[in-house]
């Protein structure tokens, strides 16, 4: 059956939001006179959240006193400056417009708040493109659940085997397929050093956003 919808995660997939995670974290260093860390550190803790990231920042165990505090400092800051350096991943403009010109609807299913994920969609002009933006506000259970896919083929009115998820971690595949969908894993994305995402059983994996192009071209040729 013919791909009719792709759906994107954020962090890592459709967007390189990682400056302004760095940003922040450099930022909360720097206010307290440590030196910077070397950013591909806080990179490498994206996919596991604020905690992991103020973890990292400050080689602190999350259970340590003050570390909530500083988590708290963290969230306050990237709502201030969320939107700051983010970008799509070179090669994802080309992508999305493909896949408009193909007459296929595109969205995002992230486990980002709504009060984070909504600014950056609008900052970047692509909230009147997306078809639809699921955070976990919209859900009880986040990815791995199937439950934000779930819902976001229910409000395209689209069978789960007609669309694809791409995704930059296992949770996203975990949660996809769970759900129905076809699934498709980046390695360009957060990945952990420790994780493999040719492991995580998707459909395919790709390196670049471009590739899924042929992916595309192979699913619309299919019906």
């Amino acid at each position: 059956m013919a791909i009719r919808a792709v759906l994107f995660d954020m962090d890592g997939t459709l967007l390189d939001t990682a400056p302004d995670f760095i940003a922040v974290c450099q930022g909360m260093r720097r206010d307290r006179g440590l030196p910077p860390i070397a950013d591909q550190h806080i990179r490498d803790e994206i996919s596991g959240g604020a905690r992991a990231m103020v973890a990292v920042t400050f080689s602190m165990d999350p259970q340590s006193p003050g570390f909530e505090e500083l988590r708290q400092e963290f969230l306050e800051r990237y709502l201030e400056n969320c939107a700051v350096h983010s970008r799509l991943f070179d090669g994802m403009g080309e992508l999305l417009e493909d896949i408009e010109r193909a007459n296929l609807t595109w969205g995002v299913v992230t486990n980002k708040p709504l009060r984070f994920a909504e600014p950056i969609m609008q900052q970047l002009g692509l909230a009147e493109r997306s078809a639809l933006l699921i955070c976990p506000d919209h859900v009880k259970n986040s990815k791995p659940d199937p439950e934000p896919l779930t819902l976001a083929c229910k409000m395209l009115d689209l069978d789960p085997s007609t669309v694809l998820f791409v995704g930059d971690d296992l949770r996203d595949i975990e949660s996809g397929r769970d759900a129905g969908t076809k699934t498709a894993a980046v390695t360009y994305g957060y990945i952990h050093p420790d994780d493999n995402p040719r492991h995580w059983g998707a459909d395919v994996v790709v390196n670049h956003p471009l590739e899924l192009r042929q992916v595309l071209d192979n699913a619309l040729c299919s019906c």
